[in-house]
């Protein structure tokens, strides 16, 4: 018996020795292991420093839906969209995480890193319940306008409450990056360029046909871009707007005559050709390039002939160009998500976007650039079109909601005055008469939840009570908590069915949570950039952070966006 109990010691004795040697071989595997890890990281770094960009481009597209990539791919060349999806990173699954899904909130969102509910752009234009009166995103009554008598450009980004990566790449290199801002649209330029950048430039239509500024950012043009505007660059753009291939061919649209596009001033059809010289008088001047193809043509011209004069991207210094093509959504809004004019305009986009990376190729040469290409927001399909193929869609009218509310307030609470503002969606209610008749300002929220809940085509209701005291998590309420600004949106919020727009029965809009409007194309392309491809969501607020990374600076100071790590080398 002894001697059994001596061999089982002698069994454990010898296991645990084995066990105590195979813990020292893990142990010292680890060690191993960790010691490459860290020579991998440190290696990944310097690999990383070693491919900082000279020049970063961000490129916005205006009314974008994810779907232009893939619905017209065909079409495509193989050095615009292709280029930056095969060559570059393409985020699938990209979304907006916050509404009102407008241009102005966009633009703000992408280069801060944040929503509304910290950068404050709560829309294009809102109800300001301070100065009691709508106000315009980048209005600035206290700058004048540089390069033209109008005031087209008494525009600055001081209404955006937070910085840009651009104000952090600036602030980063004590001034030394060179920023600037280039869209036909003052907020396209203004918000992506953010407070310290050394430009932002945006057209002036109507006679001029020229790109101004403000005194924000300058006393006078640069001698570039006076003798540029000289040049009467606008001009050779006022001609016959035809497509690009023969009409028959556009099979990824509707038909090119249909009763939901709004044809522009002196022509009777929204059918090709277009003949803009012809047009231009009833279409204030050049104003009408705006809603054409060469609207993005006179945008690439004037960045090409920035990157040129200001030497961008030509030494150790990293530089930002920040490029939006507006014309796309001016081109959406009067014809649609499914039409031919919108069609044409993707193909020649394509191809200004090929000549804008061969300019870049050249001054710059690739790999030691980095392009982001992604959209403001979507655009949902005419409402009268998704009803003739049996969707459920509709329109809305703010006015007949005003006039509704209104008579509900007179009947039960005796005033019909309680009610300021109804916009972007939002009810703003007057305190001062909430006050003077002893009404609590959350029992008036609640009152009106329970109306607009059972109001025709409103989907959903929120109050500032629930706003500012909840915290949603996930769904619709999320969305609306991370577009509600606390001091400067309304008091209650509504939201409407899916396909519901308050518009015109001709073209399409924007600004909803559905998909067609937070669904938009984030591309990476260049230095630092791995290829590939992922469809695990990511979000408009994720790109600041990522470009932050990649150049090795603070990220805006209200980011709430995260790296996405799969596109960084």
């Amino acid at each position: 018996m002894k001697s059994i109990i001596s061999i089982f010691l002698c069994f454990i004795l010898l296991a645990s020795c084995g066990t105590l040697s195979r813990k020292q071989d893990h142990d010292n595997h680890q060690a191993h292991q960790e010691h490459r890890n860290h020579d991998r990281h440190a290696a990944q770094m310097a690999g990383r420093e070693a491919q900082k960009p000279k020049l970063v481009v961000g490129i916005v597209v205006d009314q974008m839906r994810y779907d232009y990539l893939t619905r017209f791919a065909a079409r495509y060349s193989e050095g615009g969209f292709k280029r930056l999806m095969n060559d570059g990173f393409n985020c699938s699954n990209n979304h907006y995480d916050y509404v009102p899904t407008y241009t102005a909130p966009g633009h703000a969102s992408i280069y801060t890193g944040t929503s509304p509910m910290n950068n404050g752009i709560i829309g294009n234009n809102w109800f300001d319940k301070y100065e009691n009166k709508v106000i315009y995103n980048a209005g600035d009554d206290n700058v004048n306008s540089v390069g033209t008598l109008s005031k087209d450009g008494k525009m600055s980004p001081r209404r955006m409450l937070t910085t840009t990566v651009t104000d952090e790449l600036e602030l980063h290199t004590q001034g030394r990056a060179k920023v600037i801002g280039v869209s036909i649209k003052d907020r396209g330029a203004i918000l992506p360029a953010g407070h310290a950048a050394d430009a932002a430039y945006w057209y002036r239509g109507s006679e001029e046909g020229t790109f101004i500024s403000s005194t924000f950012y300058m006393e006078q043009l640069p001698q570039w871009v006076s003798d540029y505007n000289a040049s009467n660059p606008s001009q050779k753009y006022m001609k016959e707007w035809n497509t690009l291939h023969p009409l028959s061919s556009y099979t990824a649209s509707g038909s090119d005559l249909n009763e939901y596009e709004k044809p522009p001033r002196g022509k009777q059809t929204a059918t090709f050709p277009y003949d803009l010289p012809a047009l231009q008088e009833k279409n204030g001047g050049f104003n009408l390039l705006k809603g054409t193809p060469y609207g993005n043509s006179i945008v690439a011209d004037f960045a090409i002939a920035a990157l040129k004069n200001e030497q961008m991207g030509m030494d150790a210094i990293p530089d930002f160009l920040a490029v939006s093509f507006s014309s796309t959504d001016y081109v959406g809004h009067q014809y649609g998500v499914n039409s031919v004019e919108l069609e044409d305009t993707y193909l020649r986009l394509d191809l200004e976007i090929e000549r804008l990376l061969i300019a870049l190729d050249s001054q710059v040469g690739d790999g030691n650039y980095t392009v982001f290409l992604t959209a403001d927001h979507g655009a949902v399909n005419n409402p009268a079109y998704l009803q003739s193929q049996g969707i459920n869609a509709g329109y809305f009218d703010d006015n007949e909601l005003l006039t509704y509310l209104k008579a509900r307030l007179k009947k039960d609470l005796g005033n019909d005055t309680y009610i300021k503002n109804i916009s972007n969606s939002q009810i703003f209610l007057d305190y001062e008469k909430l006050d003077a008749a002893k009404l609590e300002a959350v029992y008036v929220q609640n009152y009106l939840a329970q109306i607009l809940t059972n109001y025709r085509q409103i989907d959903k209701v929120f109050t500032r009570e629930a706003l500012t005291h909840s915290n949603f998590t996930t769904g619709v309420g999320a969305l609306i908590q991370n577009g509600f600004h606390h001091k400067r949106s309304g008091d209650v919020v509504f939201v409407l069915e899916p396909g519901v727009i308050d518009y015109p029965k001709t073209g399409s809009t924007h600004g909803s949570s559905q998909s067609y409007d937070t669904h938009v194309p984030l591309l990476f392309y260049g230095a630092g950039i791995n290829q590939g491809k992922t469809v695990e969501r990511t979000h408009i607020i994720d790109i600041a952070p990522t470009v932050s990374s990649l150049l090795g600076i603070s990220f805006p100071n209200g980011a709430t966006g995260n790296p996405i790590v799969e596109v960084l080398k």
